[in-house]
């Protein structure tokens, strides 16, 4: 079984990132939900935009990296969106990932820091096919950097978040799937 760190979107910390860390836990997996967001939670993505650029992009970066200090190297990232951005940050930068599961976002590496993707460590990208906020080309240039990309029909950008007005159950049963998958492969 894995340690996993789930990232919330920008829509904070909401029930249904807990209801997605406990079904993980039901599998056996020890899963933190860190809250970058001091207990802010919204209902409009722009909202959460809007306080992700108030705290600030390295503020946020740090406070993802304070939420792992103290746990051992060897754990899983994921995240949500904006937190699929700490997810792959984390696990291209802090040695000895298992891996990294980013759903609805990914960023190209040039944007991380890195030169390279660091050996050994798996990486899962879970995006709709027709989300606004996730870049088609940068997608392509990870799925050939050797990502196991996964897409879905539609555009909605928080398809897996049961609490969003975008959400799609079939496929948010499939990237649920997927990433079961992906864990008891790491």
């Amino acid at each position: 079984m894995s340690t996993i760190v789930l990232f919330h979107s920008a829509l904070g910390l909401r029930p249904a990132v807990h209801r997605f860390a406990d079904a993980l836990r039901a599998d056996g997996h020890v899963v933190h939900t860190p809250d970058l967001f001091d207990g802010e939670v919204f209902d409009r993505l722009e909202d959460g935009v809007a306080k992700r650029d108030a705290i600030g992009i390295p503020a946020l970066m740090g406070r993802a990296m304070q939420a792992v200090a103290e746990l051992p190297p060897d754990v899983v990232y994921a995240g949500f969106s904006m937190g699929a951005a700490s997810a792959q940050w984390l696990a291209a930068t802090r040695p000895g990932a298992r891996g990294a599961i980013l759903m609805h976002a990914a960023l190209p590496l040039a944007a991380l820091g890195v030169a390279s993707w660091p050996e050994g460590v798996p990486v899962q990208v879970h995006a709709a096919e027709g989300d606004p906020w996730v870049d088609a080309g940068v997608l392509a240039e990870l799925e050939a950097g050797g990502f196991e990309v996964h897409r879905y029909p539609g555009e909605g950008h928080l398809f897996a978040d049961e609490d969003a007005p975008e959400h799609d159950p079939q496929s948010a049963a499939r990237l649920l799937t997927e990433v079961r998958r992906f864990l008891s492969a790491s």
